[in-house]
């Protein structure tokens, strides 16, 4: 019962910051799923995947009630995205799990500092 209300909490937690701050719920819910569950880097990301389905369709009801959405520009990114994610879900098998997390923080952090220095004016 303990191990369920943990996950819970970390999905919980992952929500409120993907709603809070705009982030993808996988730079909060694949590192967790790692250090705290104990699950695999590649489980993890798998995992991670498949929680945007329903993040995303409860998010997109909010947006698209306030029309906050561009669909034309939906369309073009939804589709170089399934590019990407078709060729990318393919690769990664090939990676080893420790490359792998390697890479996840360097883009993180990477992205980290670029949201904290774009938001200085020049």
């Amino acid at each position: 019962m303990s191990a369920v209300f943990i996950i819970f909490a970390i999905g919980l937690g992952a929500g409120i910051l993907s709603g809070l701050l705009g982030i993808g719920g996988g730079a909060v819910l694949v590192p967790m799923m790692v250090f705290i569950l104990g699950i695999t880097q590649h489980t993890a990301q798998g995992i991670s995947m498949l929680v945007i389905i329903p993040t995303a369709l409860v998010s997109v009801w909010h947006f698209h009630k306030d029309k906050l959405i561009h669909y034309q520009a939906v369309l073009y990114l939804a589709g170089g995205a399934i590019v990407g994610a078709l060729i990318s879900s393919n690769l990664v098998q090939h990676i080893p799990a420790s490359e792998l997390k390697r890479i996840f923080g360097i883009f993180v952090i990477y992205s980290g500092f670029k949201m904290i220095w774009g938001t200085r004016k020049k």
